[in-house]
């Protein structure tokens, strides 16, 4: 190994103090100049807005650079909120991907100077195809501006670094921009946390507001029967294919639920010696009226009757109270982390109610 490569990155140029007070400038720096973007706003910045709001189409964003990447984020924003959007390279828009552009679209376009090259080559296309524009740009009377149907003017900024070159302030401003459009947008589509959690399935929150049928075992994989029926032959007759829940959901004549009985609830019976109730009906040793779920509820909510009730199998019902599926725990464990600590130290089963002790026992 060389030499150099053996040295330290030399840090004694610039003291610990230094450092920090130019990050703290830095830092301040862009901060004033959102300020000072914020009380700039005014009718374009609505105007914009109701563009985004009544686009049929897509907002296609575009930037080139710097700006290309805070456009990147800015359409992920825009598509996770309510707002369908894509990206659009201006680089290649001329070489094919202005097909992906059609009347009904909005174009949102990033340009600091309003005179990047590729940006300024596609606007012929771009009124030819009679797509309406809004521009993110410094100033309406560039070239960008001009073509564009809105300008949301970001005026002069002095960019943080210290030669006043590298893309700093402006694109920090460009950023703040986008989100104002994107969540105010998002805000006039009365888009709700289900609406986010629907395309978030995979993240935390996804999950807490996605709904029981997404998660439960469904009632082909569940253990079902007649309430009237011995617990004998409950056990005899039922046999599901693939991992086996601990709980059989108990239905009356009309199919609605009336009860549970878990496997530790048969345990029970054997530690009490009650095995004369094995051919009695298994109403008599069920748990009646057990918890159960709505189909439609959020899972956070399922998850948390878990928890704090101290049960591993929880019923779905739809609206007439027919089974639909059932909640296991070992199926959620861990989904919620936050909400595990409710289940320490409990015993993951059903407890049985003194109502329910077998009559044979009495």
């Amino acid at each position: 190994m060389s030499a150099d490569r053996d040295q330290q990155p030399d840090t004694e140029t610039l003291s610990s103090f230094e450092q920090l007070r130019l990050a703290r400038q830095i830092i301040e720096q862009e901060s004033k100049s959102l300020l000072l973007v914020a009380d700039r706003l005014d009718s374009q910045f609505c105007r914009a807005v109701n563009y985004l709001y009544n686009c049929r189409g897509s907002v296609i964003v575009c930037g080139m650079g710097k700006a290309g990447l805070v456009g990147q984020k800015i359409m992920a924003t825009l598509g996770s909120t309510g707002t369908r959007s894509h990206f659009l390279h201006p680089a290649e828009a001329v070489h094919g991907d202005l097909g992906r552009v059609h009347p009904d679209d909005v174009m949102l376009m990033l340009s600091q100077s309003g005179e990047t090259e590729e940006i300024v080559r596609i606007l012929p296309s771009l009124k030819e195809l009679g797509v309406a524009i809004v521009a993110i740009t410094a100033q309406a009377e560039s070239t960008l501006g001009q073509a564009a149907t809105v300008v949301v003017e970001l005026g002069t900024l002095d960019e943080a670094c210290s030669l006043g070159l590298a893309p700093s302030t402006s694109t920090t401003v460009m950023l703040a921009l986008g989100d104002a459009l994107a969540l105010v947008t998002s805000r006039m589509r009365k888009f709700a946390r289900e609406d986010f959690a629907r395309s978030h399935p995979a993240g935390s929150l996804g999950r807490k507001l996605s709904k029981v049928e997404h998660h439960l075992r469904p009632l082909a994989k569940c253990r079902v029967a007649l309430a009237n029926k011995t617990v004998r032959q409950v056990f005899v007759d039922l046999s599901v294919p693939g991992r086996r829940t601990g709980a059989i959901m108990l239905i009356d004549d009309e199919g609605k639920l009336c009860g549970i009985f878990t496997d530790s609830d048969l345990a029970r019976l054997f530690e009490h010696r009650q095995e004369c109730a094995l051919d009695q009906p298994i109403r008599e040793v069920m748990t009646a009226q057990p918890l159960s779920v709505r189909a439609g509820t959020k899972m956070i909510d399922a998850v948390t009757v878990l928890a704090q009730r101290k049960i591993s199998e929880l019923p779905v019902v739809d609206t007439a109270g027919r089974p639909v599926g059932l909640i296991d725990v070992t199926d959620v464990v861990g989904m919620f982390p936050e909400i595990e600590e409710h289940r320490q130290n409990t015993a993951p089963r059903t407890e049985l109610p003194a109502a329910s002790v077998p009559r044979a026992a009495a």
